[in-house]
């Protein structure tokens, strides 16, 4: 059978070409981020007192001098940075005025790469409240305006993004984990960590899990790099990302479930149906690492900038939103859509569109084999930090 995989019009997702592409599924249809991020959610909202917390750390300042201005790092395109936006803005609001204090104007900043589909991502705002609220309070309590100011703000937040002491609260849920590139040697047919048969680290060798946690560590300690120089005294950061239990980095966890067992059966699957070559299956791998506490410690405490106000493993749950657990067929639909929603455009990029519906489509079968096993076992641990400068 020809090797549909290897036309000449796909892209192999090199490192280069990375951050030019790399995104949630955008748009309204069924795969995209919009419509299957219901998970990321109902994470985030159980993880709210957390946020809160740093939230009361943060400085007040007087609300005449200059406006309140939060940042959400990887914003995606979802509704749920909206929420959280939202959710700042309030409680910060409620501390103003048991200060007696009347609250600042406020400034919002959606960032996220710019291959973010940041067009679906401002349809859902809703209108300034600036002339349709009498007050603070009014524009608060009404769920058809906001009461900030907004802006998109493309680019790697592994780099620089806003001016010298500007940001009084960084907020960033379930991006972290998702690196600036697959590390070089891991690609690498002559390296010892070239992850040869795999798209994925979860059970790859212990060097090429290394490789991946020296490229986080790296990514991280540019992250904090960035933050430290445009954070405003005073300021706080609340950072999630995918994390593990193991201290083995081999062992990713739910991230290993959802890309290392049925998503890598099903690539092995086009290869062996002649799809695709060997070679185009191994060009691909997700650059993804869930970190351990220690991985994170580490990079913080040498970059030395900041104070770890909380640093800790919080149990986030399924990434699958299944109505009827017990329905093999819904739940392996739900893994691959999940799935599909959050490394399609890398897949659609490396093999072309109709490859992909080929891929998932096998993942969805796959997994609708083991729906017991998921159901039970698909869990996802998130690495929570507070933080504050020094």
């Amino acid at each position: 059978m020809a090797t549909l995989g290897d036309n000449k019009d796909n892209v192999v997702v090199s490192n280069m070409k990375l951050e030019r592409m790399l995104s949630m599924k955008g748009g309204k249809g069924e795969a995209s981020y919009v419509n299957n991020s219901q998970a990321q959610g109902q994470h985030a909202r159980s993880m709210l007192h957390l946020l809160k917390e740093t939230l009361d750390g943060v400085q007040l300042s007087p609300a005449d001098d200059v406006p309140f201005v939060m940042v959400d790092l990887g914003c995606s395109c979802g509704s749920n940075t909206v929420y959280i936006i939202d959710v700042i803005v309030e409680h910060m609001s409620k501390r103003y005025e048991a200060m007696g204090q009347q609250p600042p104007e406020f400034s919002a900043f959606f960032s996220d790469l710019p291959s973010n589909d940041f067009n679906t991502l401002f349809q859902l705002l809703p209108p300034l409240a600036n002339n349709g609220c009498g007050s603070m309070e009014e524009c608060l309590a009404s769920n058809s305006h906001r009461s900030y100011f907004a802006a998109g703000v493309p680019g790697s937040f592994y780099r620089r993004l806003f001016p010298a002491r500007s940001i009084d609260v960084f907020y960033s849920a379930f991006s972290l984990h998702w690196l600036s590139q697959v590390p070089d040697v891991v690609l690498d047919k002559r390296s010892v960590a070239y992850n040869k048969g795999r798209i994925y680290i979860h059970g790859a060798n212990e060097i090429t899990a290394n490789a991946y946690k020296k490229q986080f560590q790296t990514d991280l300690a540019g992250f904090l790099a960035a933050r430290s120089k445009e954070m405003k005294r005073g300021g706080s950061m609340f950072l999630v990302c995918l994390g593990r239990t193991s201290v083995d980095p081999t062992d990713q966890g739910g991230a290993g479930l959802l890309f290392g067992t049925h998503f890598q059966d099903a690539w092995d699957d086009l290869v062996q149906e002649g799809l695709i070559t060997s070679e185009k299956r191994n060009d691909f791998n997700i650059p993804v690492y869930a970190p351990s506490i220690q991985d994170f410690k580490e990079v913080v405490e040498a970059n030395g900038s900041f104070t770890i106000n909380k640093l800790q493993v919080f149990r986030g749950g399924s990434p699958l939103v299944v109505n009827h657990p017990d329905d093999a067929t819904e739940v392996g639909r739900a893994l691959a859509i999940s799935c599909r929603s959050v490394s399609g455009v890398l897949v659609d990029a490396h093999i072309g569109e109709q490859l992909s519906d080929e891929l998932f489509d096998r993942v969805k079968r796959r997994a609708s084999l083991h729906a017991n096993e998921l159901i039970e076992k698909l869990q996802f641990f998130h690495i929570v930090a507070s933080l504050s400068l020094v």
